[in-house]
C-alpha cells in the first residue's frame, strides 16, 4: 500500500496491520501520542532500540516512521541528537472513534463511571482469551516500565501499550477504541499526576498484579485489580485537576 499521508491514516488507526505497513502502523501511534498531549512540543523521543522495544517492532521500522512524521512536520530530526516532537497541534485529529477534545469535555466522575463500566468488561473478556504471546508482551513492557525509571514521558508511552494490549485481547475492536478513548482523559492532567513521587511506582506495582492475574486466567482478579488501578488513576488525576498549580493554568 502507498502512504498517502499520516493525516488520512490517523482517523482509522485501529484498522487491520494488512492495510498498512510495519512503519504506517508506528508512525500513527506516535502520531496519536502527540495528539492526546503525552508527547509535547520540545519532547524528546526515546531512542530508537527503545522504541522498537516497547512497540514490538525492528529499529529499521522505527526508522522509517519517523521519518514519515518529520516529512509532516510532526517532528524535527537533528544529524547526532534525538528527535524532537514539533511545535504542532494535533489535538482536532480523532485518533480513535473520537477526538481528545471531545472526550475531554465530559468532566472526570463520568468519565471514571464508563471506564468502570466498559473497561472493566472488556479487561474481563481479555482474560478469558487472553493467550501466550500477549502475556509474553505485556511481560516485555513491564521491563521496559522498570527501565524508564522516573522518566515520565517513556513510562507513560509503555503504559499506554500496555492498557492497549489488554484491551485488544478482549477481541472486541469496537469497544477496544472506545476505552482508548476513555484512556487518553485530561492527559495533560496524566503527566503531571505521574510526576508526582512514587507515582510511576505505584502504577507499575498495578501492572505487577495485573499481569500475574491474566497469567492465571484469573477473570475475578484481573477486574479487582483493575478496578484499583482505575481508582487509583481517578483519585490522582483529581487532586492534579484540583491542584492550585492546575487552577493557576486553566485561568491563564
Amino acid at each position: 500500500m502507498k502512504t498517502d499521508g499520516i493525516l488520512n491514516q490517523v482517523p482509522t488507526i485501529g484498522r487491520a496491520l494488512t492495510r498498512q505497513t510495519a512503519r504506517d502502523v508506528v508512525a500513527d501511534k506516535l502520531t496519536t501520542l502527540i495528539a492526546t498531549g503525552m508527547l509535547r512540543a520540545g519532547d524528546e523521543l526515546p531512542g530508537e532500540r527503545e522504541l522498537a522495544h516497547v512497540l514490538n517492532v525492528s529499529r529499521e521500522t522505527v526508522r522509517g516512521a519517523i521519518q514519515i512524521l518529520a516529512a509532516h512536520g510532526f517532528v524535527e530530526v537533528s544529524q547526532g541528537s534525538r528527535s524532537r516532537v514539533a511545535d504542532v497541534d494535533l489535538s482536532h485529529l480523532p485518533v480513535t472513534i473520537a477526538s481528545p477534545s471531545a472526550i475531554d469535555r465530559y468532566d472526570l466522575e463520568a468519565v471514571h463511571g464508563a471506564r468502570l463500566l466498559v473497561e472493566l468488561d472488556v479487561v474481563r473478556q481479555a482474560a478469558e482469551k487472553v493467550d501466550g504471546e500477549t502475556i509474553a508482551k505485556l511481560e516485555s513492557l513491564l521491563e521496559a516500565q522498570r527501565g524508564a525509571g522516573t522518566d515520565t514521558m517513556r513510562f507513560l508511552i509503555c503504559d499506554r501499550e500496555f492498557h492497549l494490549e489488554i484491551y485488544r485481547a478482549s477481541g472486541n475492536p469496537l469497544l477496544t477504541d472506545f476505552v482508548i478513548d476513555l484512556y487518553g482523559y485530561l492527559m495533560d492532567q496524566r503527566r503531571q499526576a505521574m510526576a508526582e513521587p512514587h507515582a510511576i511506582e505505584d502504577s507499575y506495582a498495578d501492572h505487577v498484579e495485573i499481569v500475574e492475574a491474566l497469567r492465571r486466567r484469573d477473570g475475578t482478579a484481573v477486574v479487582d485489580a483493575f478496578r484499583r488501578h482505575l481508582t487509583r488513576i481517578y483519585e490522582t488525576t483529581r487532586a492534579m485537576a484540583a491542584s492550585p498549580r492546575q487552577l493557576e493554568r486553566q485561568e491563564a
